[in-house]
C-alpha cells in the first residue's frame, strides 16, 4: 500500500471534496490525497472549514483547484462526491486504476435558518466521514 494516491472530485471543490480530503488524510497521513473541481470555485466554503475544525481537522490551508491540474498524474483512486440528481458528476479523463462514486448532498445549497443550514453541514460532514472511513477500511487500510 505504499504511496497510494487518491483524487477526490467534485464540481466546485469548496465543500464536500474538501471535507472528504481532510478526513481521508486524517485516517492515514501516508496517503497522497488531493481534491479538485471541474468548475473549481477557487475558495473554500467557510462553513465546511468550521464544521471540520469543530472535530479537530484543519482544512483551512487547502486550496480549491481545477481538475486540469491533475490530469497528467496517475491515480490509484478517483472518487466523485457529487450527490444531487441535478448535479453533473464530473468524469476524470486522466490515468486512474479505480473510479468510485460516493455521493453526498451539497450543504452549501441548503436554504433556511442559520441553524438549519449549519445542521446540514454537520449532517453531510458526518456522512462523508462514515463514507470515507468505509472506503478506507475496505480499500486502503493495511490488512
Amino acid at each position: 500500500m505504499l504511496n497510494m494516491k487518491v483524487l477526490i472530485l467534485c464540481t466546485g471543490n469548496s465543500c464536500r471534496s474538501q471535507m472528504a480530503h481532510g478526513f481521508l488524510q486524517s485516517f492515514d497521513p501516508s496517503i497522497t490525497v488531493c481534491s479538485a473541481g471541474t468548475e473549481a470555485s477557487g475558495k473554500l466554503n467557510q462553513k465546511a472549514v468550521a464544521a471540520m475544525k469543530e472535530i479537530g481537522i484543519d482544512i483551512s490551508h487547502h486550496t480549491s483547484d481545477s481538475v486540469e491540474k491533475y490530469l497528467a498524474d496517475e491515480w490509484d483512486y478517483v472518487i466523485t462526491v457529487c450527490g444531487g440528481a441535478n448535479e453533473a458528476c464530473p468524469a476524470f479523463m486522466g490515468k486512474v486504476k479505480h473510479r468510485l462514486h460516493i455521493g453526498f448532498d451539497d450543504p452549501s445549497h441548503a436554504l433556511g435558518t442559520d441553524e438549519f443550514i449549519w445542521s446540514e453541514f454537520i449532517r453531510v460532514r458526518d456522512e462523508i466521514k462514515a463514507g470515507f472511513w468505509k472506503f478506507y477500511e475496505e480499500n486502503l487500510k493495511m490488512k
